[in-house]
This record gives C-alpha cells, sequence and structure tokens, in this order.
C-alpha cells in the first residue's frame, strides 16, 4: 500500500514522503496516529498545497530575517560595566547584557542566538555574531565602557 507520510518516520522516510509499506502497518499504526494518509490523487494535491505554502512562509520568514540581520549588522552597541584596574570588568558581558542592550535600541532579539566565543571580561569592542536563522547569521560589535 502506498501512503504519504505527515511527520518524519525513522528508518521510513521524511514528512511528504510517498512511500510502499504494508496494508496492516498502514492501517494498525501509521493511521490511527495520523503520521500517514492513502496516497490517493486528491492526498497527493492536498500536500502539494501544504509543501507550495510550507515554502512561502520559509521564504517570508528567511526575508525578515535578513532585514533584522541587516539592521543588526548596521548597529553597534554599548554596554558599561564596573571595571577595576587594568580595564577588568567585575564578572563578565553575558549574552543578557548584549540582549538588554539590543532591547534598549529597539530590536528584540534571543539570548539564546547570541555566540560569544570568548569570554568578554576586558573594556573594548568585541565583534559579536548572531544567529538569526539556519542561513542568516549578523555580526555587529559591542562596545564595552566602564560604568
Amino acid at each position: 500500500m502506498k501512503v504519504i507520510l505527515l511527520d518524519d518516520i525513522d528508518k521510513l522516510g521524511k514528512l511528504g514522503d510517498v512511500v510502499q509499506v504494508e496494508k496492516g502497518y498502514a492501517r494498525n499504526f501509521l493511521f490511527p496516529r495520523n503520521l500517514a494518509v492513502e496516497a490517493l490523487d486528491k492526498n497527493l494535491k492536498i500536500l502539494e498545497i501544504r509543501k507550495r505554502k510550507k515554502a512561502e512562509q520559509l521564504a517570508k520568514e528567511k526575508a525578515e530575517m535578513q532585514a533584522l540581520a541587516d539592521r543588526i549588522s548596521s548597529t553597534s552597541i554599548t554596554v558599561a560595566m564596573a571595571a577595576g584596574e587594568e580595564d577588568k570588568l567585575f564578572g563578565s558581558v553575558t549574552a543578557d547584557h548584549i540582549a538588554e542592550a539590543f532591547k534598549v535600541e529597539g530590536i528584540e532579539i534571543d539570548r539564546k542566538k547570541i555566540s560569544l566565543t570568548e569570554s568578554i571580561r576586558k573594556l573594548g569592542v568585541y565583534p559579536i555574531e548572531i544567529k538569526l536563522h539556519p542561513e542568516i547569521t549578523a555580526t555587529t560589535k559591542v562596545w564595552v565602557v566602564k560604568k
């Protein structure tokens, strides 16, 4: 029996794949759990429409993230921290500090998307990467100044 998968299934296929399975497996496992539908012409047409809508949605989301990345790249932020001798900070600048500084600039960024390759423990200017989308990364500069 040919079925269209509605979800990724290990050792069987991915969402949207048309696969050949035994009738009992389809009737007793896949159909009751809404993991697949029978590969009829109407179901194939519905699947194509869903795929097209999902592709349009992903393209729109990617364009929005690219616009946000351009805005982030053109912005540099300042983080004021308490520092002691030799410009060493009391503590370090974290992703939370950077996210708050962006919030002040009017840009909402999830702290988990901010990639700190090294610990920021001194005053200065540091390049920071922000992964907005699997294919889009923005780079900005963070100025760490004395409070």
